[in-house]
């Protein structure tokens, strides 16, 4: 895997991505703004059929971390339904945001 890679997988993720898009989000146990930022994506992809919201621990997953240069979190990624990265974000996102960039995958 390299620097400014374009696409994420279901193997490398630990979990199959949504028929349609996929909002991955890596998160740290002590992350408050994680938290909330948890409950928005998971509404949204509640929201909308097809989406799936995949949370991942940065800790347990340093590699993928240093692999996609993520420096924070949360750090939020949104997939197309084949796992091509379309937009990236740190910190949290609010919910409008959020559809708003799912527009770009779906």
């Amino acid at each position: 895997m390299e620097a400014g890679r374009t696409t994420l997988t279901a193997r490398e993720l630990g979990t199959a991505l949504g028929e349609r898009a996929t909002l991955v989000q890596f998160s740290s146990a002590f992350c408050q703004p994680c938290r909330a930022t948890r409950r928005v994506l998971a509404e949204v992809a509640a929201m909308v059929p097809g989406v799936a919201h995949i949370e991942i621990d940065a800790e347990d997953r340093l590699d993928l971390m240093r692999d996609l240069e993520i420096d924070r979190t949360p750090t939020v990624f949104v997939l197309d339904a084949a796992g091509r990265i379309v937009r990236r974000a740190g910190g949290q996102p609010r919910k409008a945001d959020v559809i708003a960039a799912l527009g770009a995958a779906v």
